[in-house]
């Protein structure tokens, strides 16, 4: 009788154990709070601003508002495109801890949220205007980057210097001639029937 009780006993101890330990894990776990994966949002806390303003700021005013807030948060889901799948894979081998992931979880579910509330906000002004705005803050995006490498190139050619920059050939087809712009000179070749442009 006393051999079955040791091995029963030991079994209950081993897993009350267990549910002790994991009871007071949970309960730890579950009232931390995790550092916020973004910053604060100053596009949206712009938007409501104005919203609440006293003097009720013009529609063009807050439709800007809105798309610029629009624009932040295409920003966000490209970054969190591109931060989940490392992220995932660093979690897998143990070089982050939980609580970057559960932070970026987080960030996930506010953004699925703020989105919806700006597609509601763009609906408010004009009926149909929430399905078109995210693409419109994408391709403002997109222009900003653009412009932006083209602001740098002045800066960019004086760093480099005259003599390291290449300046772009510039190749110009006609019916029966070719043009061909390169560093400031102009070189054409007539066309013929054993010579294609």
């Amino acid at each position: 009788m006393a051999s079955v009780l040791v091995p029963i006993a030991y079994i209950i101890i081993v897993f009350g154990g267990l549910f002790v330990f994991s009871y007071f894990y949970r309960k730890h776990t579950s009232s931390q709070s995790y550092e916020p994966y973004f910053p604060s949002h100053p596009e949206r806390n712009a938007y409501v601003t104005l919203l609440q303003s006293e003097p009720r700021a013009s529609d063009s005013l807050l439709k800007s508002a809105l798309v610029r807030r629009a624009m932040a948060d295409v920003q966000r889901v490209i970054r969190i495109r591109e931060d989940k799948p490392a992220l995932q894979n660093l979690l897998q081998k143990g070089s982050i801890g939980d609580d970057l992931w559960n932070s970026l979880i987080n960030a996930e579910k506010e953004l699925e949220a703020e989105i919806m509330e700006v597609v509601g906000e763009a609906n408010s002004f004009v009926e149909g205007w929430g399905q078109v705005i995210f693409p419109t803050a994408n391709e403002m995006l997109a222009n900003e980057k653009m412009r932006a490498v083209f602001e740098h190139i002045p800066t960019a050619r004086a760093e480099l210097g005259k003599s390291h920059f290449v300046l772009p050939t510039t190749v110009i087809t006609h019916s029966n001639r070719t043009q061909i712009r390169d560093e400031g000179q102009t070189y054409e070749r007539r066309c013929s029937t054993s010579l294609p442009c």
